[in-house]
């Protein structure tokens, strides 16, 4: 007999713990998303972080790919109205209420499962079609649940969205190394004489230095790329996509404070980094200042 259904209070505080255990750099259904929509945002992220996690962490090893077609599989029942994990009866709901499309949730999906046997990028085109996949859906979801979606939002967030994975790749270059995953595209490395021994050693060379500063300008323009979405966008929303955009571009500036050094020191926010970012997703002067701060850096 199959088990029954958590009801839907459960099922909801069952993704609001998730989204809370797991330590990120960009705020996660914060107190500026509306009450009404934190757990719709919780569900969705409850979602994509069980995914990661079966693509990511050691304990999922020799199961990665029979979890993550499971986890489809649930996708597809739970769309039909039909589950039974507190993930899937949380996010079920939230597709039913908010109209929100699938076919983003299995484009996550994708990316997770090309985590699993992908370790290497030839170039920075295909590193895109991975964002595309595992960004990016990300955005769109958000701006659904906002009913704020429309085509040219659609374009500044996945720009945005982008910017902020690479921005992740960039700060976890020894972390991801250590897993025997490269995230920098092969053909730049060639370009720039860093081996994929220099970065599996976790040796910060001159051409190092040099490759990864050249990719942070990459992403500086994109995060440049997305940031009219946080005015265009306004209210709650448009101030949460500030302390998000300001929380991925201050990512940046600290990796080029350390001298693009990745594997001495991981950058990361404390609490005085996050107050002040909030500070300046509030205060729109301080976000223009952030923003000029960012050009100098470029």
């Amino acid at each position: 007999m199959r088990a029954p259904a958590p009801n839907l209070e459960r099922a909801y505080a069952h993704c609001e713990r998730i989204a809370r255990e797991h330590y990120e750099n960009f705020p996660v259904a914060s107190l500026l998303v509306p009450r009404a929509l934190r757990p719709h945002v919780c569900a969705v992220y409850a979602f994509a972080r069980r995914a990661d996690d079966f693509a990511d962490e050691p304990r999922f090893a020799g199961r990665r790919k029979a979890r993550l077609i499971a986890w489809e599989r649930r996708l597809s029942a739970a769309a039909k109205g039909d589950a039974r994990h507190p993930v899937f009866v949380a996010l079920g709901h939230t597709i039913r209420t908010h109209a929100l499309p699938v076919e983003p949730l299995r484009d996550l999906l994708s990316a997770f499962r090309q985590d699993v046997t992908v370790t290497r990028y030839g170039t920075y085109a295909e590193l895109l079609d991975y964002c595309r996949r595992s960004a990016d859906p990300v955005g769109r979801l958000v701006l659904a649940l906002f009913d704020k979606l429309t085509p040219r939002r659609a374009e500044w967030s996945d720009a945005f969205c982008t910017a902020l994975q690479l921005a992740n790749h960039w700060q976890d270059v020894g972390i991801d190394a250590a897993r025997g995953r490269i995230y920098l595209p092969l053909e730049d490395m060639a370009a720039f004489g860093v081996s994929e021994e220099d970065v599996l050693g976790a040796r910060a060379t001159e051409p190092f230095r040099s490759l990864l500063a050249y990719q942070i300008a990459r992403t500086r323009e994109l995060f440049d790329r997305g940031r009219p979405l946080c005015a265009d966008v306004g209210g709650r929303l448009g101030l949460e996509l500030r302390a998000v955009w300001l929380g991925g571009s201050a990512i940046l500036d600290a990796i080029a404070r350390n001298g693009y050094d990745v594997f001495a020191r991981r950058p990361a926010h404390g609490t005085a980094d996050r107050l002040r970012l909030a500070a300046g997703a509030l205060v729109p002067g301080r976000f223009r200042r952030a923003r000029a701060r960012e050009v100098a850096h470029a």
